[in-house]
């Protein structure tokens, strides 16, 4: 508990702004994409400035509270929100500049992806950033960060150059390969243990205005054909094509017909900023050897596709994931995922095998903190996205046991944070293996050392492994 009269003395020199329940504001700060988060902060504090964030940490520890932070507010966890303590909300931390000499773009850690890709749209450049416009850049960056751009330019957080950082003790920092450089390696995948970063700045690629997207269906009984040849299609496309497959249900958009919307089967996705010829090179082999029932093969906006699976992501609905990487899709794998496709029950929930490879293989693990191998074949995700809370028991009980099912075929090392809805100190520190992880503590220890930001998926500073300590 903090008593009003801290509050009161706080309110009354912090430049931001200050949210208690009952409050204008506290209420929409609180909620979170994720409607099954349903915690209640004693206090917010919304911050405008680097000095704001360093005023609202002195005052939770202080204080003693719970610090979170809140970024997009999109994590599957809720990890912006700390029950009875002290929500950092950066929501006016949110400038995106763009610098098209350079090719670098200065964005605040409150940003959203969609409020980065339109700046950057302006100069036709980009960067590798995830596939829903409402998720926070800093999140995504800070747990890794893949997206259709994966396989042409890395991971999001392999295109990170620097960053500034505000420290558990207030101090604030520059973190480059030049300047804090075990600080800059930690940030890239070790998530938000090691201070509030402010600012993110990335290297950036010319992709013009228009991506290249071919989207075709199959129905449920086509899906082992489906799935065998979406595995050799990395060997057959270009090593910078998006290769996606998802097993879900069709939408209600203008591209499906009647008859086919709202009807569970297979979608396998291609995506390419590069030229129409590789699209439509592509589209005729899947043309040719699969037959899909139906298709949408076009440019679009890359805008447009960075905002596609909005509609299978909206605000308030009740979510659940896990994931696993492959070393590739054998038929036991194929025989899984074909059990439990009918087994959801939301009209959102889905699973995908997303193709690695490419841009994100030629970076040498040593490089960055990301835990996820750089050999593997596909990043698996299972995810209940639910309407409501009674459709959401169900699924997360189809996403566990589909997980379950799917480990066999799942790489031994490495997981991705992002995708974590419990704490688990054994997973995460599988996530990173031994090594990166003994590593990680002690460059936590050297910034973080009592741990003050520890609502995440948490590495313990390098003194306090083992002791039970949160």
């Amino acid at each position: 508990m903090v008593s009003n009269n801290a509050v009161d003395a706080f309110s009354e020199t912090f430049t931001g702004k200050v949210y208690r329940p009952g409050d204008a504001g506290y209420e929409n700060s609180r909620q979170v994409w994720n409607a099954d988060i349903n915690r209640y902060p004693a206090l917010v504090a919304s911050c405008s400035t680097t000095a704001d964030i360093a005023a609202a940490i002195a005052f939770g520890r202080a204080e003693e509270l719970e610090i979170s932070v809140r970024g997009g507010g999109h994590n599957f966890a809720g990890l912006a929100v700390a029950e009875g303590g002290l929500m950092i909300h950066l929501e006016g931390v949110n400038s995106v500049h763009v610098d098209p000499v350079t090719r670098r773009a200065y964005v605040g850690g409150g940003c959203q992806l969609k409020q980065l890709d339109v700046a950057l749209a302006e100069h036709g450049l980009g960067v590798t950033a995830g596939i829903v416009s409402h998720t926070g850049v800093g999140g995504l960056t800070l747990g890794g960060g893949v997206g259709f751009l994966l396989r042409r330019f890395g991971l999001a957080c392999d295109n990170l150059v620097e960053a500034e950082v505000v420290l558990s003790d207030g101090t604030v920092v520059r973190a480059s390969a030049t300047e804090n450089a075990d600080l800059f390696w930690a940030l890239r995948g070790g998530g938000g243990n090691f201070g509030i970063v402010t600012e993110f700045v990335f290297q950036l690629h010319p992709i013009g205005e228009t991506a290249n997207v071919g989207m075709f269906f199959f129905p449920p009984d086509r899906g082992p054909d489906v799935l065998r040849f979406f595995r050799d299609l990395p060997s057959r496309l270009p090593d910078d094509m998006a290769i996606l497959v998802f097993g879900m249900d069709a939408p209600d958009a203008p591209f499906v017909p009647d008859e086919y919307k709202h009807t569970a089967g297979y979608f396998i996705q291609l995506v390419t900023v590069g030229p129409w010829a590789e699209l439509a090179a592509a589209a005729d082999l899947v043309r040719s050897e699969l037959s899909p029932v139906f298709e949408m093969v076009e440019p679009m906006r890359y805008l447009d596709l960075q905002g596609m699976n909005d509609a299978f992501n909206p605000w308030g609905v009740h979510g659940y994931e896990k994931a696993v990487y492959l070393p590739g899709i054998d038929d036991g794998a194929i025989d899984v995922m074909q059990r439990h496709l009918p087994g959801k029950r939301g009209a959102f929930s889905y699973f995908a095998a997303m193709t690695l490879g490419g841009a994100y293989a030629r970076v040498a693990d040593e490089d960055a903190a990301w835990g996820g191998p750089r050999d593997a074949a596909y990043h698996f995700i299972i995810t209940a996205t639910c309407e409501t809370a009674e459709e959401l028991a169900d699924d997360r009980k189809w996403v566990r046991q589909f997980w379950t099912d799917m480990r066999p075929f799942g790489m031994s090392s490495g997981s991705y944070i992002n995708n974590m809805n419990e704490y688990d100190e054994d997973r995460v520190r599988a996530a990173y293996g031994p090594e990166k992880y003994d590593r990680l503590s002690r460059i936590k220890a050297r910034y973080d050392p009592e741990n003050v930001f520890h609502h995440n998926q948490n590495i313990k500073p390098a003194r306090i492994v083992g002791a039970g300590s949160s």
